[in-house]
């Protein structure tokens, strides 16, 4: 995958991101400074947002453009990434779940062939002795 493919290489700087968003540079650093987002680090130690980050960053933005405090909008975009973690992990085990409920249909069908062939060889047994 290309970098500028993959949404979480952290490519854009402050300036940027803050022309991008018509969002004053001191915005982002606040955000930084009480973990709301936080960017990796460039060798020269700059900020470098991901496209994701840009994305919680217009969140952050709006919020608190409709008054909400940085701690709340703190709380709610850590409860809204657990979510996206949990819906994935049940999204996993629903597969998980339909693969294993495959075999285990897969199974049973082989044992009834299986046993149904086990039973016709003990009748043709039984009928080879009479």
């Amino acid at each position: 995958m290309e970098p500028f493919d993959d949404e979480n290489v952290p490519l854009f700087t402050v300036g940027q991101v803050a022309d991008m968003l018509s969002l004053k540079q001191a915005f982002l650093r606040r955000i930084d400074d009480l973990q709301v987002v936080s960017p990796q680090r460039s060798a020269g130690r700059q900020r470098r947002y991901t496209r994701v980050e840009i994305r919680i960053i217009q969140q952050v933005a709006t919020m608190a453009d409709e008054g909400m405090t940085m701690t709340a909008i703190r709380r709610i975009i850590e409860l809204e990434q657990q979510l996206a973690e949990v819906v994935r992990q049940r999204d996993e085990l629903a597969a998980r779940l339909s693969e294993v409920s495959a075999e285990r249909i897969r199974l049973t069908q082989q044992l009834r062939s299986l046993l149904r062939r086990d039973d016709g060889d003990r009748a043709y047994s039984a009928g080879d002795e009479v």
